[in-house]
């Protein structure tokens, strides 16, 4: 895989913001349009009390409905490697193929503990995950379509491809951002920006929220200060 890395600062830096911010600093960058790049409502977080995961993502897909029609231990290995092969902090992002989804979990305490021990430090799914408090225990973010009681009949039939999970593509090696929120996409040609100008829209949104709650509160400035946002996203002046 030849992506850029970012350092570890910077990754420290971003665990630090939330999702709203993260997405609103890639806004000023104008790289992609304001309504793409987030997974929509249907992955939802799971374990809000763990706050902001960030890593590379490794993609997979599984099914859950039938069983795999040979002998899946050779694939499992395989799928342990091609973990080892994106840089840590790392999150599984798996596609569920079955139709309806959410059949039967990848994700238990189990695959938690080996995914925990391989570099990874949550998942992303548009499936079903269980054991929510021993996983949550462990430190390890989960974030699904729902929760569910049986891991059924699931196992891995791909790995290492572009998945669709919540709506949008993701490449192994993306990095990922996710929250209480949501779960995003952070374009890594400008991760390491994103920590300043998060800073620079913060304080001229900070302007906006002191003057709403002064005695000389008026349309007409606060007009004014609505554009001095709306050019900050031009000028990025960071």
């Amino acid at each position: 895989m030849h992506r850029k890395q970012i350092n570890k600062e910077v990754l420290e830096e971003l665990r630090k913001l939330n999702t709203p911010t993260v997405s609103n600093a890639i806004e000023v960058f104008d790289m992609r349009p304001r309504n793409s790049g987030f997974m929509d409502s249907s992955v939802k977080c799971i374990t809000p009390e763990l706050g902001v995961m960030v890593g590379y993502a490794v993609t997979a897909k599984i099914r859950a409905k039938d069983p795999a029609l040979k002998d899946n231990n050779d694939i499992t290995y395989d799928y342990w490697k091609n973990i080892e092969k994106v840089p840590e902090p790392r999150v599984l992002v798996i596609e569920d193929l079955d139709q309806p989804k959410a059949i039967g979990a990848f994700w238990g305490e189990v695959q938690a503990h080996i995914h925990k021990a391989l570099g990874c430090v949550g998942t992303v799914t548009d499936g079903g995950v269980r054991d929510v408090d021993e996983v949550k225990e462990l430190g390890f973010h989960l974030f699904a379509s729902s929760l569910i009681v049986s891991h059924a009949y699931v196992h891995i039939v791909e790995f290492g491809k572009p998945v669709k999970v919540g709506g949008i593509e993701v490449k192994q090696g993306d990095l990922i951002h996710g929250d209480k929120h949501g779960v995003l996409l952070v374009p890594i040609e400008i991760a390491d920006k994103i920590p300043k100008a998060a800073q620079y829209i913060g304080e001229k949104e900070r302007k906006i929220f002191e003057f709403t709650k002064s005695k000389q509160f008026n349309l007409d400035i606060l007009k004014e200060l609505m554009k001095e946002l709306r050019e900050a996203y031009k000028k990025r002046e960071f």
